[in-house]
């Protein structure tokens, strides 16, 4: 059963882990990785990674990328959404203090921050603009 438009960006609003794909160049499928996000209903889907690895190298050179989300329970849903990168901001403390209290547990995320802010490098924030949309609830199986 197709979801609606309501239905399928509230899904997509739900802190789910997302399944990123990014265009590997001629003779590559590709790059498929999971990531978290962060979306707003009607708005824009945002990626923090890493401006020099090889999914930011990637995201730059394509433009564009794909991210989908799905869950098991109490119904088998999907949503996958594709389209442009907007704009691209550097990574802030803020945002990766966004993102990460959006996944982790409250007593986490300060000490995650740290790590991340040391060990993960510049980081790059990459908007979408959600373009072509596909989602299902599959119901039970």
């Amino acid at each position: 059963m197709a979801l609606s438009v309501e239905e399928r960006e509230l899904f997509l609003a739900e802190p789910h882990i997302g399944a990123l794909a990014v265009d590997a160049g001629e003779g590559r499928g590709p790059l498929t990785l999971p990531i978290w996000y962060q979306y707003t209903p009607g708005g824009e889907l945002w990626v923090l990674t890493g401006r020099h690895s090889k999914k930011g190298r990637l995201i730059e050179a394509a433009g564009r990328f794909s991210l989908m989300v799905d869950r098991l329970e109490p119904t088998i849903r999907y949503v996958s959404v594709e389209g442009p990168v907007v704009r691209t901001e550097d990574g802030t403390l803020e945002k990766l203090r966004e993102i990460s209290a959006r996944y982790l547990p409250a007593d986490k995320v300060d000490g995650y921050v740290e790590f991340a802010a040391k060990e993960h490098g510049e980081h790059a924030v990459y908007y979408l603009r959600p373009e072509h949309w596909y989602a299902s609830d599959l119901g039970t199986v």
